[in-house]
Parts: C-alpha cells; structure tokens; sequence
C-alpha cells in the first residue's frame, strides 16, 4: 500500500465532497484540486482508491464516457444510476 501524497489526499478530500447523485469531471476535481491540468493524475490517483467512503464512482469523463472504475466499468453505471445521478 502506498503513502498518500498531499495531491493525493486533497482529491480524495474534493471527491468526498461530491453529493450523491452529482457527478464531477477529472478536470473539475484537477481544478477543484488547485491543480487545473492534473485531470490525468486525478484518474490515476482515483484508480488506487478502495475507501468505500471516497466515492469515486462519482467522477466522469469531460467527453460524456463514464470514464474508468476499478471496481469495472458495469459497476460505476450501476452505482450512478442507483444515486440518480445526472
């Protein structure tokens, strides 16, 4: 198990945040994060995620896609759309 970074944990900080039935982009946590281009290290960051209290089903794609979830793919629709999310 690694040692969360500072980054690290301010995204999982942000994402924490996101109500039930919101999602936000990568890029929207990135910015959120103080970290505007960092969209890609969010994904990454987000992929090592097991806490079930950080919801990182939560986060999407800027282009519409769902976007990964290492939990699969079919699980973070089924997840959104259980919360309703829009």
């Amino acid at each position: 198990m690694s040692i969360p970074t500072p980054f690290s944990k301010i995204v999982y900080d942000v994402v924490r945040g996101i109500p039930k039935g919101e999602t936000l982009t990568y890029k929207q946590v990135a910015q959120a994060a103080g970290r505007p281009s960092a969209a890609r290290a969010v994904g990454n960051i987000l992929n090592k995620n097991y806490d079930p209290a950080i919801p990182c089903h939560r986060v999407v794609r800027s282009d519409g896609k769902i976007g990964g979830y290492n939990r699969g793919e079919e699980n973070k629709i089924k997840k959104l759309r259980e919360e309703k999310a829009t």
